[in-house]
C-alpha cells in the first residue's frame, strides 16, 4: 500500500497520514460481492472519476464532472448499460445521482465491476457523504462531508481505494 492510497480499515479510513471516521455497507466487507447484497467489496479499486453537484458546491478538483438533472446510474442487471452512468428517461432500474439529500453532492467513482460489468456482481462502489456515524451504506464507503471535501482535491492519478 502507498501513502497516496485511501485505506479502508475495520475502524477508519486512512489517507495521506490522516485518519477519518467512515461507514461501509450494511452487509460488511465481502470477497464475493453480488448486486443488492449491501456489502463492500474487499480489494484494491482504482479511482476512475469524480462527480459533483455544481448547484451545491464549487468544483472540488479540475477533473471532476458535474452531475446534471438527467444523470442516473444503472443498477439493473437486465440493462445493456448495467453499471454505467446513463440519462433519464431510462427504461431500466437505476439510482438517481442528483438526489434531494446531500449524500451524492460529491461522488468518487471506483473501477468496481467497471468498465466491463459482470451482470449481478454488483454495480458502482462510490465514496460519498455518509448519513451519519454508524449508519451503513448500500455497499459504498461513506465519510463526513468536510472530510470528503478535504480528500477530493488531494486524489491523484495513482490514488486507489483499498478495502482491507
Amino acid at each position: 500500500m502507498k501513502v497516496t492510497d485511501l485505506i479502508v480499515t475495520p475502524t477508519h479510513l486512512r489517507f495521506l497520514g490522516r485518519r477519518f471516521a467512515r461507514t461501509i455497507g450494511r452487509g460488511g466487507v465481502t470477497d464475493h460481492k453480488a448486486e443488492g447484497d449491501g456489502a463492500t467489496p474487499r480489494g484494491v479499486h482504482r479511482i476512475v472519476g469524480m462527480l459533483y453537484r455544481p448547484d451545491r458546491m464549487a468544483r472540488p478538483a479540475d477533473w471532476a464532472l458535474p452531475i446534471r438533472p438527467v444523470d442516473v446510474w444503472s443498477d439493473d442487471v437486465t440493462d445493456p448499460d448495467y453499471n454505467l452512468m446513463v440519462r433519464k428517461p431510462h427504461g431500466y432500474g437505476h439510482e438517481l445521482l442528483r438526489r434531494a439529500d446531500p449524500m451524492y453532492d460529491l461522488v468518487i467513482l471506483t473501477d468496481w465491476n467497471w468498465p466491463y460489468a459482470v451482470k449481478g456482481r454488483g454495480s458502482a462502489i462510490f465514496m460519498h457523504q455518509w448519513r451519519g456515524p454508524g449508519r451503513p451504506t448500500a455497499g459504498c464507503v461513506g465519510v463526513k462531508r468536510q472530510d470528503l471535501l478535504w480528500i477530493a482535491p488531494r486524489i491523484r492519478h495513482q490514488t486507489r481505494l483499498v478495502i482491507v
